[in-house]
């Protein structure tokens, strides 16, 4: 063994060529310590990021509760005092029969009376808003009647009596409402299940309804829901969006908005592909407005949602079991039976399981043009999932049976996306054009290309068109679309 002894020249050199880890050699000699290490300062980009993770690492999970305050505090306050004294005076059938506006007028006299029992005066202001949270007691849905009336909100979700949020713009924050108790909560969860036919309780502590306007409910109770009953109501618009709409927005180009318009109007038989809350049916929604008025539609849903605006439009929905676990109506038996009612289109809420056969089925015999959505995070995992859900069926069918089936009933797949800042975006429009050996081949015909993000947290990015002839220009030469088409896809 060698002892320390003096560095030898090659070793001199090597100490220079490779200074230790955690140090930079300045001009001079001088030892600088390496970004992140004791002393040294990171990239501008990377301290900004290091930063916006310590501050989520900081932020607590303690505050989540609905508080309402204030004003609105306080007419909560006088309508618990009230509405005990108000239902002794009120006979409930006979409310239930009245409009809102018919019953805010009975009331004013009775709600007038029951004020001076309890020796309490209130201004007009505040005796119109009792009225009205009085009404929604009765007769609508509670505090949530205050939400479904806002328009700029898209998402109401309930976790239990004490927390609600709200989706506005495509963030999530909390909302200002609380149910007086589990029990309150529970009978609204009631009220909306009962008005479509559905029930929740106990035995049966799932649900899916709808409410009048259409707007998407389901509901989940204890003891499945440890924090209480929960509603997710997904809203349905006011006003229909159209394609140009959404072009409008920006969340896609014109060209894409000319290709999606041809694709509805010359029949394609188009699959509309994204995650939760990407806007699947209201992409489903705005192409249905390119069917001809003269074509019989049926929908297929599990809650009714979707609004088509053609004359001959017949929607179905399927049925739960019974208390006995009979009667129960599937996507699949829907699908089946709608092929003996004469369909031009057959447009289906959501491919989920067995039904796709019997779609692709449909697709391929004489119903071009129809249309489903399919949870999938891109193109080609929407044709994989397409697969293994045909796959899960009890139907016997080779796996190279199963893709030439989707390859010759597909015509386009429509990619959606939510992205992190709230927009929604149509990131691909992407054609099938058949098999090559075992594998399904496809073709771009449009995408959204990610560049950069704004100061405000805004994405910017810009749509591509990627140049190809479209493969599906034959047909829609047989509808007088084809060079619309060929121009909008070059």
């Amino acid at each position: 063994m060698q002892g320390s002894g003096p560095a030898r020249p090659a070793d001199l050199d090597l100490a220079q060529q490779f200074p230790p880890l955690g140090q930079v050699s300045l001009p001079g000699g001088e030892i600088e310590p390496m970004p992140g290490e004791q002393g040294g300062a990171l990239p501008q980009g990377v301290g900004d990021a290091m930063q916006r993770l310590a501050d989520r690492q900081a932020l607590s999970g303690e505050a989540g509760n609905s508080r309402v305050e204030g004003f609105e505090s306080s007419i909560h306050r006088i309508k618990e005092q009230v509405l005990p004294r108000l239902l002794e005076r009120v006979d409930p059938e006979a409310a239930a029969t009245l409009s809102k506006d018919e019953l805010a007028e009975e009331f004013r006299p009775i709600v007038g009376e029951v004020l001076a029992e309890l020796k309490l005066t209130l201004n007009r202001r505040e005796q119109f808003a009792l009225e009205k949270v009085l009404v929604d007691e009765l007769l609508g849905l509670g505090p949530l009647e205050e939400l479904l009336a806002d328009p700029a909100i898209s998402d109401i979700m309930v976790n239990g009596p004490e927390q609600t949020f709200v989706e506005r713009k495509g963030k999530l924050e909390l909302a200002t409402i609380q149910f007086r108790d589990e029990e309150h909560l529970f009978q609204i969860a009631q009220r909306i299940c009962n008005s479509v036919g559905r029930r929740v309780d106990q035995t049966t502590p799932l649900a899916d309804a709808r409410l009048k306007d259409g707007s998407r409910v389901n509901v989940i109770v204890p003891p499945l829901s440890l924090k209480g009953t929960a509603i997710s109501i997904r809203k349905f618009s006011a006003k229909p969006i159209t394609i140009d709409m959404m072009a409008g927005f920006g969340s896609m180009s014109t060209k894409m908005a000319t290709a999606l318009k041809v694709a509805g109007a010359s029949r394609f038989n188009i699959v509309i592909s994204g995650g939760t809350g990407s806007g699947k049916t209201t992409m489903l929604n705005a192409l249905s407005k390119m069917i001809d008025p003269g074509e019989r539609v049926l929908t297929i849903e599990d809650a009714a949602e979707l609004r088509l605006q053609q004359p001959h439009w017949l929607p179905l929905e399927t049925r739960p079991p019974n208390l006995e676990g009979q009667g129960e109506i599937t996507i699949r038996d829907l699908v089946k039976n709608a092929l003996r009612m004469r369909p031009d289109r057959i447009i289906l809420g959501e491919i989920r399981g067995s039904e796709c056969f019997d779609l692709l089925a449909a697709m391929n015999t004489g119903h071009d043009g129809s249309m489903a959505t399919l949870h999938s995070n891109s193109p080609r995992e929407c044709l994989a999932r397409m697969e293994n859900m045909v796959m899960m069926s009890d139907i016997k069918v080779p796996k190279e049976a199963i893709s030439r089936q989707i390859a010759d009933s597909v015509d386009l797949i429509v990619q959606v996306k939510r992205l992190r800042d709230g927009s929604r975006r149509v990131t691909n429009i992407t054609e099938v054009i058949g098999m090559e050996g075992p594998v399904i081949v496809t073709q771009e015909l449009f995408k959204f290309e990610y560049l950069d993000e704004s100061a405000d947290g805004k994405i910017i990015g810009e749509y591509r068109s990627m140049g190809m002839r479209p493969y599906t220009l034959d047909k829609a030469k047989q509808y007088g679309f084809d060079q619309a088409l060929l121009e909008a896809c070059l």
